[in-house]
C-alpha cells in the first residue's frame, strides 16, 4: 500500500470523531482553556481552598459519587456561559457549557 493512501484512509477514518464537537464545546476555544484565568485553579474564585468550594461547607456545588462522598466542586463561570469542574485538588477535570 502506498504511504499517501494509507494517511489518507487514517485521516478519514478518525475524522468523524472530531467533526461533531462544536466550537464552543472544543477544549482548543479559549474559553473553554485552561490556559485562561476563568478556568485556572490559581484564581481563588476555582481554588479548593476558597470555603465556596470546600468539602466542608454544607452549601458548596459538591460532586458526589454513587456512594454519597464528595468528589470535587462545579464553578459557574462569571459570565454565566457554563461550568467548571474541579477535583479537591484543584485539578480541572471538565467543563460543561450552556
Amino acid at each position: 500500500m502506498n504511504k499517501p493512501f494509507l494517511l489518507l484512509t487514517i485521516f478519514f477514518l478518525s475524522a468523524p470523531a472530531f467533526a461533531f464537537t462544536s466550537w464552543e464545546d472544543s477544549p482548543y476555544n479559549w474559553s473553554n482553556s485552561e490556559s485562561n484565568w476563568e478556568n485556572s485553579s490559581n484564581n481563588y474564585k476555582n481554588s479548593p481552598n476558597n470555603w465556596a468550594n470546600s468539602k466542608n461547607n454544607p452549601n458548596a456545588n459538591l460532586i458526589y459519587d454513587s456512594n454519597g462522598n464528595p468528589q470535587g466542586y462545579a464553578v459557574p463561570k462569571s459570565d454565566g456561559s457554563g461550568v467548571n469542574i474541579y477535583d479537591f485538588d484543584g485539578n480541572r477535570t471538565n467543563y460543561y457549557n450552556y
